[in-house]
């Protein structure tokens, strides 16, 4: 669009510059406003504020315009009960204000159905804390006693997005934002690439199926490969994908048109092949076989922490990866829970849709049987599924998460206007794209200080609304602090909708009705 703005309004220059002197005075007026339309498009493309206005010169500000004029509500994220009714609006605009620090409070109150099914609440304190004066900046140490390097933590974090579905420049952009506010940035499965680096933030490296960065040319896990790269000192944690909520249980493919030169040098691949990621694991195939691989990234690494990422599927799976766990006294460092409401690039619809427990269910669930087998002691729970918002965090922390991750907000955070073109390699705000006429409009300097903004500005959101409960310790948030409308006139609160057991319950024979089957079919040294 650039190239196009550049020919055709040198001509429309040239030309009506040329009539002006040798044909006629009446063309002078054209000329002038040939002039002026064609500084506003070069100031479009040179200024580093906005991506569209960068890449679509002139064009793109209608989409500002039009922003400026639509109604309020179609700014908001829905979230929907099962029935499909509205019940919380989260105001997308608030993710830009917050990243470019403008006024995000709201005028004339709530705009939400207080009286909707579904509707969720804090309860508040007559004696609240003052939030200025508690910690705006809380972490958590992440290592248990097999690590030997553990990383004290930031409780809002960049979640899983590769190099490959990201730009460069977007990946870049949020390792800055990374370093700046000192939190960390998960890779994705596509491996550890220089863009990761180049910042110096915090990373996360994921290992997925595919093990890109660290494989054979058979695909199957290269030990030597990923200890070089592990103990880079960038690299502070290590996350073993065992499945994403967007498409649990479905393997990825890289299309040979998208395995460029340079992703190929990456994912250590053969260029222009289409590479498929398995659904699953080759280096290992049991419970127990998996905590002995969980053990081994730890000790190539030099003593990093290492966790695993999953959503919740057949339930037994997970108590027998605990039953594991207990029976070798080896536990992951932490365990990501990914809710099946959580975003991809491209996935079947029946794989987004359809598979997977949401996030607060999975949350609910692990954190029960960690609880109930008293091993919650050495792991940190990590939560993954639109957390866009302070509450959000909030309502995560009660159900037992120590730590949240977010993609989709970050994203936005970037520049993300929801085109939904994600899978095309036409996002034309540059963030979801290798296409370098749409990534020149992301500017990296620009992007990575609102991504930082953007964290800060939530993690206070969280740290006021722990605050207003009267507390100033997040674990000392708990289920009966958030409640859920159930009708019109009932509310419960998430104590009685996902009830928790006491430490040690189920080792005392004190199991719930709803784990009791699962507990029973859980075998560390199979999946079945």
């Amino acid at each position: 669009m650039r190239k196009i703005f550049v020919i055709v309004s040198a001509i429309v220059f040239i030309t009506t510059l040329l009539l002006s002197i040798f044909l006629s005075g009446k063309w002078y007026p054209f000329f002038v406003i040939a002039a002026f339309f064609t500084g506003l498009g070069y100031y479009d493309m040179f200024q580093k504020k906005h991506s569209i206005m960068r890449i679509y010169p002139l064009f793109g500000r209608l989409r500002y315009f039009m922003e400026e004029i639509r109604p309020k509500v179609y700014q908001y994220f829905v979230e929907s009960d099962i029935d499909g009714r509205p019940v919380n609006r989260i105001d997308r605009s608030t993710i830009y204000q917050r990243a470019k620090q403008q006024n995000d409070t709201m005028p004339f109150g709530t705009q939400l159905d207080v009286y909707a099914e579904g509707y969720e609440w804090m309860s508040h304190s007559i004696v609240p804390k003052d939030f200025h004066k508690m910690d705006l900046d809380p972490r958590v140490m992440v290592g248990n006693k097999d690590c030997k390097q553990p990383y004290s933590c930031s409780i809002f974090n960049v979640s899983a997005m590769s190099f490959g579905s990201l730009s460069s420049n977007a990946i870049e952009a949020l390792n800055g934002g990374a370093k700046i506010g000192r939190f960390a940035h998960n890779t994705g499965e596509g491996g550890l690439s220089p863009f990761h680096l180049k910042h110096g933030g915090d990373i996360i490296w994921q290992i997925g199926t595919g093990y890109f960065g660290c494989r054979n040319e058979d695909g199957t896990f290269n030990p030597e490969l990923f200890a070089e790269k592990a103990q880079l000192p960038n690299v502070k944690m290590i996350e073993l994908k065992i499945s994403q909520g967007a498409k649990p249980g479905h393997g990825g493919i890289l299309p040979a048109s998208k395995n460029t030169e340079e992703i190929a040098k990456i994912r250590h691949v053969k260029p222009h092949t289409t590479v498929a990621s398995p659904p699953f694991h080759s280096a290992f195939s049991t419970p127990r076989e998996m905590i002995l691989f969980i053990q081994k990234l730890r000790d190539l690494s030099g003593g990093k922490p290492v966790g695993f990422k999953l959503c919740i599927g057949i339930k037994s799976e997970f108590v027998a990866i605990c039953k594991a766990m207990m029976a070798e006294d080896i536990y992951p460092d932490f365990i990501t829970i990914d809710g099946a409401e959580g975003g991809t690039g491209a996935a079947p619809q029946e794989f987004s849709n359809y598979v997977g427990a949401p996030l607060l269910d999975g949350l609910a669930f692990v954190q029960n049987i960690l609880t109930g087998l008293d091993i919650r002691k050495h792991i940190k729970i990590v939560a993954s599924g639109k957390v866009f918002t302070g509450f959000h965090m909030a309502r995560a922390v009660a159900l037992g998460a120590d730590i949240c991750n977010t993609a989709r907000a970050m994203m936005m955070a970037l520049g993300c206007i929801q085109a939904l073109q994600c899978n095309t390699n036409k996002c034309p705000a540059g963030v979801a794209t290798q296409d370098p006429s749409l990534t020149v409009g992301l500017v990296i300097d620009d992007k990575k200080v609102r991504v930082a903004n953007y964290h800060r500005a939530t993690i206070k959101s969280f740290v006021e609304l722990l605050g207003a409960t009267g507390l100033d310790d997040m674990q000392e948030l708990t289920r009966s602090h958030i409640y859920r409308r159930s009708s019109l006139n009932e509310m419960v609160s998430f104590e009685e909708i996902f009830p928790s057991l006491k430490t040690g319950a189920i080792l005392r024979s004190e199991i719930p009705e709803k784990y009791v089957r699962d507990m029973e079919k859980a075998d560390p040294d199979t999946w079945t």
